[in-house]
């Protein structure tokens, strides 16, 4: 299918801390999404510097590059149709207080910067994103056969 797609998730250090980290991954799933590849890992400085970088110059730019390094994250590639807009509305507004109730923000995010939560934007940044977290042979696409003639 020509709008599969594959977005960049990353459960937050505080989501994993919290042990949310198989909840999160049931939404993606139960929505009939597949999880490509993942990994769990501590982000370097220099690793969340590129993944912020569209950020610099923002007065907020510091705090995260200091959260998403203050603990262990899980990376994920999810893939589907339309995946990153799926995701995105999966995920819910950045502000905890704008996410609907039935979205992981809404249920889950403590604060905009604890939104327990990052998903890609947009596929330029998914493809961005996803280069800086896994190599193309750690990617995994097995799904394509279950939206076969939707």
């Amino acid at each position: 299918m020509d709008d599969v797609k594959e977005t960049l998730v990353l459960i937050k250090p505080n989501a994993v801390k919290r042990g949310l980290t198989g909840n999160i991954i049931r939404w993606f799933e139960q929505r009939g999404l597949c999880i490509c590849a993942m990994k769990m890992l501590r982000i370097a400085p220099e690793l969340a510097a590129k993944h912020y970088a569209e950020h610099i110059e923002k007065p907020f730019y510091g705090e995260l590059v200091e959260y998403i390094t203050s603990g262990p994250v899980v990376a994920m590639v999810v893939s589907g149709p339309e995946a990153v807009e799926v995701v995105r509305h999966i995920v819910g507004a950045t502000n905890p207080l704008e996410a609907v109730p039935g979205s992981i923000r809404g249920k889950y995010a403590t604060s905009i910067c604890c939104n327990a939560v990052h998903a890609s934007d947009s596929e330029t940044s998914a493809k961005r994103e996803i280069a800086l977290f896994f190599e193309p042979d750690e990617i995994v696409n097995y799904g394509t056969e279950l939206w076969e003639g939707e």
